[in-house]
């Protein structure tokens, strides 16, 4: 049966996945199918849920994966199939976007459509570079113009004139291939050879590049630093602020490409303390978490927990699958029975105490042979361990010391295999090809299977590439692979891994 969808245009921002709007966010996870152009970050596509179909229509330069015209066609034909069809397009979809050609097709094809604004890299841009596109003691307006022209039309329509003329901020978008023809005729037309003047390529993003000077020598130092598309070119006494108010360019990690090997699900946390350092980010998950194999034996094990003296989770990912499958049986957290809990690591102790529940042994390291110790240690408290009844909640490839250990202690522990973790087979952002051309500063390592998942996938590191682990386990399966870590996280969690990247040198 035909049904009609409808389409939203949607601005995806400039670059920074952290700029794209709330609504944006919650559309690209409803989306049933994407349509997407070539400067999407490619972060917000891995937003979309398993199901959604993704369609890449990328324009870059000459190089254009679909005609204008054939995305117009496919965004209607998309709307027949599609409840909810997602047109993502770089910054705002009005901005040169080319989104008011969209919508008067699909206006005319009586397509319902909507339009949500993304924020354009006309003002992010400079602003992240330190440039005020407008401001009280330099200006008080700004022109936006295209650089890049219908090459159909012929002749240029480019009022050059009128913007050599026009008073305050000149911003450009699109045209470096231009940029030394499109200065020269500025100046022809009265614009200054000594104002102002930026290129920032890649802007708001990890990879930015820039470089000042002014009308007259801005294209051979564009050149010289070898800066080309995509770039925002920016004209007018408020470039000088750029030294003075450039902040994003002074963090910390500014400048350093980080590879980051969580799984999908876990990934944004640590990404997200990386970007707001300056950092590039490489999103390269190498695991998946999947069910285990034994589901039944799991329900049952859930099912039972109220039965047990102790309840045991090492990692979030078995908080998260435990708790799926007792609120799928019981509809009340007391229905858990009179248990405590243990747990290893500040992030599994944060997700139980999202359910409500408090730990009441964790240990300082987040290591399995710490607990157990805890556990020594605590013997009043804990009433002893002998005849204890645990269940110790895992994935499938877990090391068994807190089952072997407790067990010889006298506790009677029983294994409930919450997940199974299995190479992450799909590489949607094309993070690998990336890895494999520009290399890297540093890449992450958080558990023995992200190393060992990662190095089945063949990539060469360059020697120059620092190895940082989130700790003693991880490390010791680096070392049995013949790879020695920069650094290793003294707290053995996200925050602690983003402490030693920062110490690095």
């Amino acid at each position: 049966m035909t049904t009609q969808g409808k389409v939203y245009l949607l601005g995806a921002g400039p670059g920074d996945p952290s700029l794209m709007t709330l609504r944006g966010k919650e559309l690209v996870e409803r989306a049933d199918c994407l349509v997407y152009d070539a400067l999407v970050a490619p972060e917000i596509l891995a937003w979309s849920k398993p199901s959604c179909v993704r369609v890449y229509v990328g324009k870059r330069a000459s190089r254009h994966a679909m005609a204008q015209e054939d995305i117009n066609r496919l965004l209607v034909e998309t709307s027949k199939q599609y409840a909810c069809v997602v047109r993502l397009k770089g910054g705002d979809p009005y901005v040169f976007g080319r989104g008011g050609e969209e919508a008067d097709v699909l206006s005319a094809e009586k397509v319902p459509f909507e339009v949500v604004p993304g924020i354009s890299s006309a003002i992010a841009g400079p602003g992240y570079a330190g440039i005020p596109v407008t401001h009280r003691e330099y200006c008080t307006q700004f022109t936006v113009f295209t650089g890049h022209e219908n090459p159909d039309k012929g002749e240029s329509t480019l009022d050059v004139e009128g913007i050599a003329r026009a008073q305050g901020t000149k911003v450009m978008l699109m045209g470096m291939s231009s940029l030394r023809e499109t200065l020269a005729r500025l100046v022809e037309a009265g614009q200054k050879k000594s104002t102002p003047a930026a290129v920032i390529q890649w802007a708001t993003t990890g990879r930015q590049r820039s470089v000042t000077g002014t009308v007259g020598t801005l294209a051979d130092k564009a050149e010289k630093a070898g800066l080309g598309a995509p770039a925002i070119v920016v004209i007018g006494d408020v470039v000088k602020e750029a030294s003075k108010l450039d902040w994003y360019q002074k963090l910390p990690l500014f400048g350093k490409r980080i590879v980051v090997t969580r799984t999908r699900e876990q990934i944004g946390g640590l990404s997200r303390q990386l970007r707001e350092l300056g950092a590039d980010v490489i999103e390269l998950p190498t695991i998946r978490i999947t069910d285990p194999s034994d589901r039944q034996a799991f329900a049952e094990s859930v099912v039972d927990c109220h039965t047990y003296d102790w309840l045991i989770f090492t990692s979030p990912n078995g908080v998260k699958r435990f708790f799926e499958a007792f609120f799928a049986v019981y509809s009340d957290i007391r229905c858990i029975g009179g248990a405590r809990i243990a747990a290893i690591g500040k992030a599994t102790e944060a997700a139980l105490k999202a359910h409500g529940l408090a730990t009441d042994i964790m240990p300082k390291k987040a290591v399995a042979e710490e607990l157990v110790k805890e556990f020594a240690r605590q013997k009043e408290r804990v009433r002893g361990i002998e005849h204890t009844t645990m269940l110790w909640v895992h994935g499938e490839k877990s090391r068994e010391v807190i089952a072997r250990e407790l067990s010889a202690a006298g506790a009677i522990v029983d294994e409930c295999l919450a997940y199974n973790t299995v190479p992450e087979t799909e590489d949607t952002t094309g993070a690998q090809a990336r890895l494999r051309e520009e290399g890297a500063d540093i890449i992450t390592f958080t558990s023995s299977s992200t190393v060992e998942n990662f190095l089945a996938l063949g990539i060469p590191l360059p020697d120059t590439c620092k190895i940082v682990s989130i700790g003693p386990i991880t490390t010791a399966t680096l070392h049995e692979n013949g790879l020695k870590p920069a650094a290793e996280a003294k707290e053995h969690d996200i925050p602690g891994l983003v402490a030693a990247i920062r110490k690095l040198k």
